[in-house]
């Protein structure tokens, strides 16, 4: 396979991402949604550093990686608080946390 055909598969998993994220109200699958952003971005960065032929986007990826499981520790803990909270894990209950 061509290092286009990842970047268009690329592509469909970041526009499904973001629709996930717009329309969604729940907000597990919001971060889903940006996780799976955050896939589609790791398989550009491949994608083009297997077209450079070089390693930088495959070390940015594990770095990028790094972050996305910190993120999911705070943001499922966070997402547990709220559900703990108010019973709820929709995303227009998350401003009520508010003092």
């Amino acid at each position: 396979m061509t290092p286009d055909n990842y970047v268009y598969l690329a592509a469909i998993l970041f526009t499904i991402g973001t629709i996930g994220v717009m329309i969604r109200r729940n907000a597990l699958v919001a971060f889903m949604s940006v996780e799976l952003m955050l896939n589609a971005a790791n398989l550009a960065m491949v994608a083009f550093a297997l077209a450079r032929g070089g390693l930088d986007g495959q070390v940015a990826t594990f770095f990028v990686m790094v972050v996305a499981a910190a993120e999911v520790v705070v943001g499922l803990s966070i997402i547990i608080t709220i559900y703990r909270t108010r019973r709820s894990t929709s995303v227009d209950a998350a401003n009520l946390l508010k003092l």
